[in-house]
């Protein structure tokens, strides 16, 4: 998933813009842009904050000038394909100039907030934002509203065991959803689906868990700076990892080495 913010643009000549990969924007300010299917069709349209705009791949549209300020997902080929999957025949989505929709909105603001804080949750995260927006998208806004796919238990122990091996030996890096669905021999919507019912748990939400029980192993010997812990369970920044931490744990990474510290201090 490709993310940029498109400010605004005057005076210019109504164009066509022909995309090869589906995108959904969302407005973040107040504005208007000129858009149609046809050049003599091209219209002002009004936009308030949180209204979406879904732009299907390989459909020609005429863009002229635009007064507002947007965030702009270019969803992959690679995430459609994986929201479509197990289903039979092609899909497309269908060009949507206005709405709101507060679950794909939500999801929208996620990603948001992960740019400006400077992305510190990597790759799995906004791999799996990007497969809840494809699967949105598929089931509400595509030409067709295929069933989801039907499956059967969860992910069998070798694949679970080939999954937590390739977490734990990677919990310093950045993993991906792709990653975790090869190492099952699975696709990306089908392996989150499984691991779910295995796991009890998404597969962000595992790695998360597990970055933070490495944490708490490294925490409890004290030489080990607070930064030098968050690097190497992954986490791109010591606020990440504080926020992070506390969410788990219910106290800061101070806090549980302080704790772990009393509580191995002999009594008088």
């Amino acid at each position: 998933m490709r993310i940029e913010v498109e400010t605004p643009v005057f005076a210019v000549e109504p164009r066509m813009r022909v995309q090869c990969e589906p995108v959904l924007t969302m407005n973040l300010r107040p504005g208007w842009a000129e858009v149609g299917e046809r050049r003599s069709e091209v219209n002002k349209i009004s936009y308030e904050p949180g209204e979406i705009v879904v732009w299907p791949g390989n459909n020609p549209l005429w863009l002229g000038a635009h007064a507002t300020e947007r965030l702009i997902l270019t969803i992959s080929d690679r995430g459609l394909r994986g929201a479509n999957d197990g289903i039979s025949g092609d899909l497309e989505l269908r060009w949507t100039p206005k709405f709101a929709d507060a679950r794909l909105g939500a999801l929208v603001a996620a990603v948001n907030a992960e740019r400006v804080a400077g992305f510190p949750s990597g790759r799995l995260f906004l791999d799996s934002i990007e497969q809840a927006l494809t699967v949105a998208l598929v089931n509400n806004y595509g030409a067709r509203r295929p069933a989801p796919r039907k499956c059967r238990g969860g992910l069998t122990p070798a694949r679970l065991r080939r999954v937590v091996e390739l977490v734990q030996a990677e919990l310093d890096g950045d993993l991906s959803l792709e990653e975790l669905a090869d190492a099952a021999g699975l696709s990306r919507t089908h392996f989150s689906r499984v691991f779910r019912q295995s796991a009890g748990q998404s597969p962000h939400q595992f790695v998360l868990h597990r970055r933070v029980e490495r944490a708490k192993e490294m925490l409890r010997a004290a030489e080990s700076r607070i930064l030098d812990v968050a690097v190497a369970c992954g986490f791109k920044s010591q606020q990440h990892f504080a926020r992070v931490f506390r969410s788990v744990c219910g106290a800061s990474p101070t806090e549980y080495r302080q704790e772990f510290a009393h509580r191995d201090q002999p009594s008088a």
